[in-house]
């Protein structure tokens, strides 16, 4: 492929010898850092269930719980992570010190899984497992942190970084950066697939202790990878935080609350160009919609500005820019709610899931046993195969019969990965049901049903990823700004940081509720066979059909509904200038015909 490398907004390194930079050669180096971290720490979220409930004797709620509750953290660290980067560090530095604290936070967990004494003693029956003491919890949650810390600092930038190495402002980069998504995915998934197969199997059958250094050595490795590549990197300079610019929009326009904008009426709007940008950088045209924000930019005195023309109170005068910004985060915010139950309904499977996968037949032969944290490994294989045949088949055959590109849009594959979900819980239900009613009438603690049992729940649930998951980290990156990007990583992972923990308070309210109400506890114990999964994974999947229906009739209209590669170009505005009404959806132009917020 030939590159496309991004030209706005760059900071050249003068360290660095003069090189074309960005592109798929630079992509290399950053596909390459993001596969081996995937691999570090995917190895420990997929099998993180079978070593806390094997390793720390933690029944199925408590397990839930941790890894909910760390996820999350794990997931909201972005935010941060986003804020440094923005403001502070920009994408590469906050990378590389991700890297590094999660390297840090799997030594930790390698060095806990080495040693007997950080651990509680194995169970003896059912009726005598010691549970952890308090210091052992404490190192334990001490490496899970540091892992938390690092993917605050890759998870919102690993993406957007990805994204600056190619130049939107051409339409071959913007096509090169569609097909980046789909096989920035399908590259470190089929690494993935083919690393945790063996890492899974270590950690299960051999030694945690051992299982746990390799992915620590594959972050060491994915950390000099990443370093390899400085040369060849676009650096775009961090020109403040989007998040403290958003409060002094809000701010600033509340101060102007008494003004009163007439229509059709020509008022001054603060424009300023943006320092240190290329004059040639796009810019986010005037849009007519959320008219009370418009209030921070209005120039309503003309002592808010200096001798030079600049703002004297940031919080009181914003650039038209700014408040822009503003709307577009605004703008994405009803389908990254439906994202969030989305997110709920998904994270079951590798969760409760796992657990189901403990509770039935693993054995091929007499002497090999499948590691229940494979299971984790279907819904990748599922991505995997899904992109391929998308990329690689449908789009190539669509284009030679139509003589133009046919991708499904945004809209199409968001509804579908719902539906997925939907599917998946449902199998979960009647899976589950089969599973512990063959196990109950057999007097066994697992089911003779083997493993394959799981596969429909787990299918569905990878079909739910290769559609929705990839179609929303597509649409928060493309909906804004390149300034925006980190913003546009950290609210995707916000979403399934949110959906952690309100996933943890559901488990918990169910268990309390059905505890003190029903005949039979839903969830808790270390036993499924003496639980109702089943009818949680249908309250879960109630819980999708309600957002489903939400998405469908009301933020799906916030969704763009062309072709992924018919969008116009943003249109160039120069500072200064009133763009006549333009879009409702940021950086696309009032011919895609998106439907505005009211």
């Amino acid at each position: 492929m030939e590159d496309s490398s991004h030209s706005s907004s760059v900071v050249e390194d003068p360290l660095s010898p003069p090189a074309r930079r960005g592109g798929w050669r630079a992509i290399m180096f950053i596909i390459g850092n993001e596969t081996f971290e995937k691999v570090a720490s995917m190895s420990l979220i997929s099998n993180i269930s079978v070593y806390l409930k094997t390793e720390y004797n933690m029944g199925g709620v408590s397990v839930v719980n941790v890894v909910n509750i760390w996820s999350g953290f794990s997931n909201i660290t972005g935010v941060a992570g986003a804020y440094i980067a923005d403001a502070c560090l920009g994408k590469f530095l906050t990378l590389l010190f991700g890297s590094i604290a999660s390297f840090l936070g799997m030594a930790m967990m390698t060095l806990a899984s080495a040693v007997p004494r950080f651990r509680p003693s194995a169970c003896e029956g059912e009726s005598n497992c010691p549970q952890p003491q308090g210091w052992q919890l404490a190192i334990l949650f001490a490496g899970l942190g540091m892992l938390s810390i690092g993917a605050g600092g890759i998870r919102p930038c690993n993406i957007s970084f990805g994204a600056d190495q190619f130049d939107t402002s051409t339409k071959k980069g913007r096509q090169q950066l569609a097909t980046f998504f789909n096989w920035w995915y399908f590259f470190f998934t089929v690494a993935l697939v083919v690393a945790l197969t063996a890492v899974v199997y270590v950690q299960t059958n051999i030694s945690w202790a051992v299982g746990f250094a390799i992915p620590t050595a594959c972050l060491a490795l994915s950390t000099i990878i990443f370093l390899i590549g400085y040369n060849t990197y676009n650096y775009v300079k961090p020109q403040g935080s989007i998040f403290v610019d958003m409060v002094k929009v809000i701010a600033a326009a509340s101060k102007k609350r008494r003004f009163t904008i007439t229509p059709g009426w020509d008022y001054p709007l603060y424009n300023p160009p943006v320092a240190g940008s290329d004059p040639s950088a796009m810019e986010l045209p005037h849009s007519e919609w959320f008219k009370f924000l418009d209030k921070a930019s209005i120039i309503t005195d003309p002592s808010e500005l200096d001798n030079h023309g600049m703002a004297k109170n940031s919080w009181r005068l914003c650039s038209l820019q700014t408040v822009e910004q503003l709307k577009c985060l605004l703008a994405v915010l009803p389908v990254w709610g439906s994202a969030i139950v989305y997110s709920i309904v998904l994270e079951q499977c590798s969760t409760f899931g796992i657990l189901q996968a403990i509770q039935v037949s693993n054995s091929i032969g007499s002497h090999f046993k499948i590691p229940a944290g494979w299971m984790n490994l279907v819904p990748m294989l599922v991505v995997a195969v899904w992109i391929f045949i998308y990329e690689c088949i449908y789009i190539p055959l669509a284009r030679k019969i139509t003589k133009q590109d046919k991708r499904l849009t945004i809209q199409q594959r968001l509804g579908t990965g719902f539906v997925m979900s939907i599917l998946s819980m449902l199998a979960s239900g009647i899976v589950e049901k089969k599973r512990r009613d063959s196990a109950l009438s057999h007097g066994l603690f697992a089911s003779p049903y083997s493993l394959a049992l799981l596969l429909p729940q787990f299918v569905l649930a990878g079909l739910a990823q290769a559609f929705a998951s990839v179609a929303l980290m597509e649409f928060l990156t493309t909906q804004m700004s390149e300034s925006m990007r980190t913003v546009a990583g950290a609210l995707f992972f916000l979403a399934l940081s949110i959906a952690g923990y309100l996933g943890s308070l559901l488990v918990t309210i169910i268990q309390n509720v059905t505890e003190k109400f029903g005949k039979t506890p839903w969830l808790g114990g270390s036993d499924l066979n003496k639980n109702k999964l089943d009818l949680y994974y249908y309250v879960i999947a109630t819980l999708g059909v309600v957002n489903l229906l939400y998405f469908l009739f009301f933020a799906s209209r916030y969704v763009i509904n062309s072709s992924d590669e018919n969008r116009t170009e943003m249109r160039l505005k120069r500072p200064g200038a009133r763009g006549s009404r333009s879009t409702s959806q940021c950086g696309l132009a009032d011919e895609e015909k998106v439907v505005g917020i009211a």
